[in-house]
């Protein structure tokens, strides 16, 4: 079968109705709907818990936590993982776990390394090949809740991430059922896309969030006297004249990641290559008209395991598939996502 986008489901090369997704009315732009969450939705307060985990190189990562009333020790739980230069606090993970708690759900946003609102301790940082602190988040969350079946819902980094993670491990997950939402699948396409016409607004913003990140990282080590680690940060070279993908990722992920170049970095950690091995019952929800993903990268038939879905829309962009109309929006992210999950019994 071909990646043709479409309303359907790709289940081991059979196509089969899906949910409709529609997109709501003067926002079928690919644009409009990636910069709709960010910028123009807004999110009510909710309750939630924060608690830190301790990992094993001496860094931390923070959860946030949002669990409803008289919840029960075997009530299922959900991971939800965030993207690039996000959060807990980006609407469309607030947005789930609002809607987890009214079906009786609990869930756990995980802040990747440095994304909670504090700089984390090491050098390093968080990428798209971090499966190892996932690894280390589940094995907690399995430790802390024995009796709750547990899944996972990526985005974007966080869902390639996540699909890196469900290949290493196979059979040996620990979770129940995974989705993931507008897959970077090959990193070296998806640097080439972003620095194309209008998604180099993206490239933009990203780069200057990142070269950010690294820069407040300095300065913390300087005011705390960490020499050592403020060695490693100055062995990157200057910060200057970096534009795209590639160079922030060839001169910072990679040496501050253990990875010989950016292209070493895309291939060893691109979900594309741990598509086949995966073992979870996995849905992924992507849009043929993403900004950020050519649509020759998203996965053929070949490239999924038996218990994989592929939802491929026409439209949705990056991250957004938001429905109704611009005066009540409604995202269907919020109502696919829990509908399939429950749905695996």
């Amino acid at each position: 079968m071909s990646n043709a986008p479409g309303k359907f489901t790709t289940h081991c090369g059979n196509a089969v109705p899906a949910e409709a997704f529609r997109p709501a009315l003067g926002l079928g732009n690919p644009h409009l709907q990636t910069l709709w969450g960010p910028l123009w939705r807004k999110m009510p307060p909710m309750a939630r818990q924060r608690e830190r985990i301790w990992l094993e190189d001496g860094d931390f990562l923070d959860l946030d936590w949002h669990a409803p009333a008289n919840e029960q020790a075997d009530a299922p739980l959900l991971l939800a993982l965030h993207g690039l230069t996000g959060s807990s606090n980006s609407p469309y993970i607030a947005g789930l776990q609002r809607v987890l708690g009214e079906r009786g759900w609990a869930s756990v946003a995980l802040n990747w390394r440095g994304c909670s609102g504090e700089p984390n301790l090491l050098p390093r940082s968080y990428h798209s090949g971090a499966s190892g602190d996932l690894a280390e988040v589940i094995a907690h969350l399995q430790r802390k809740r024995p009796l709750a079946p547990l899944y996972v819902a990526g985005y974007s980094l966080g869902a390639n991430v996540l699909l890196k993670y469900l290949g290493e491990t196979g059979e040996a997950s620990g979770v129940h059922g995974a989705v993931a939402v507008s897959v970077p699948f090959r990193l070296d396409h998806s640097a080439d896309r972003i620095g194309r016409g209008f998604s180099r607004v993206y490239q933009a913003h990203f780069m200057r969030q990142m070269l950010a990140y690294v820069k407040d990282k300095k300065q913390l080590f300087i005011h705390s006297g960490q020499a050592d680690r403020l060695s490693i940060i100055e062995k990157l070279g200057s910060l200057e004249r970096m534009r795209t993908f590639w160079d922030f990722d060839g001169r910072v992920t990679a040496p501050l990641h253990g990875f010989k170049s950016a292209q070493d970095y895309y291939q060893r950690s691109s979900s594309q290559y741990f598509l086949a091995a995966n073992r979870t019952p996995t849905l992924i929800i992507q849009a043929a008209d993403d900004p950020f993903v050519f649509l020759h990268s998203v996965p053929g038939q070949a490239d999924l395991a038996p218990g994989t879905e592929l939802e491929l829309h026409a439209k949705g962009g990056h991250v957004g598939f938001v429905e109704g109309s611009v005066k009540q929006p409604a995202y269907y992210l919020e109502r696919r996502i829990p509908e399939w999950l429950a749905n695996l019994g």
